[in-house]
């Protein structure tokens, strides 16, 4: 097996990154063992980095420690969607309603280009989503609002474990487009309430197609 080339960055930071980004791509299915000695052969490393590696993925709430049995790729049970969709409906709808409120032209123009394009993706799942995950962790950086960014980066995190599920309801991805027009209209109102509300309603909507 080829051994993977790793950048110069923490050895741990980059096996993390690379670890992150096959469970979110279901190469690592979520309840799945991962098999420590085996990827410290493929990515051609001691265990120690990768140790420190899952470390950071279990505090992300993307692996789950087990004792004496290892680290498995974690699964997100309904009440944990649950709650995870809770608080990101809490911490977007707010800055949704600061963005309202307090954008420039310039900054919701940057918003309608990202909803343009997240129209032109409709007919590509994985593109859509991208898009989708740009447009709403923009409008977070115009709130401005370091904590509440955090927050959400990790959350989202634990929401991408679940994520495909979502999109396999029928109709989902045109439902989704119709809840950002109606935040877009808000957006473009300088609403602020609408725009609260049009967020909440697209969490609520999310969960229930996900669940």
């Amino acid at each position: 097996m080829a051994v993977t080339t790793l950048t110069p960055r923490a050895l741990y930071e980059e096996v993390a990154e690379l670890l992150r980004q096959r469970i979110f791509a279901r190469t690592l299915e979520p309840g799945s063992w991962i098999d420590e000695l085996k990827l410290a052969e493929e990515y051609g490393i001691s265990r120690t980095p990768l140790r420190e590696a899952l470390k950071v993925l279990a505090t992300e709430g993307l692996v789950t420690m087990k004792v004496r049995r290892g680290a498995y790729v974690t699964e997100v049970s309904e009440t944990d969607l649950a709650d995870v969709y809770h608080l990101l409906a809490l911490l977007e709808s707010d800055a949704a309603g600061v963005v309202a409120a307090r954008a420039t032209p310039e900054q919701r123009a940057e918003l309608q280009a990202l909803h343009d394009a997240l129209e032109a993706a409709a007919g590509n799942r994985e593109q859509f989503f991208a898009i989708n995950e740009q447009f709403h962790m923009r409008l977070l950086a115009i709130a401005n609002n370091r904590w509440r960014d955090q927050m959400v980066a990790d959350l989202r995190k634990v929401m991408k474990l679940n994520r495909h599920n979502s999109l396999l309801k029928a109709g989902r991805i045109q439902e989704s487009l119709q809840e950002h027009r109606a935040l877009m209209a808000a957006l473009a109102a300088q609403d602020a309430p609408a725009a609260v509300q049009r967020m909440r309603e697209h969490f609520s909507n999310g969960l229930e197609a996900a669940a």
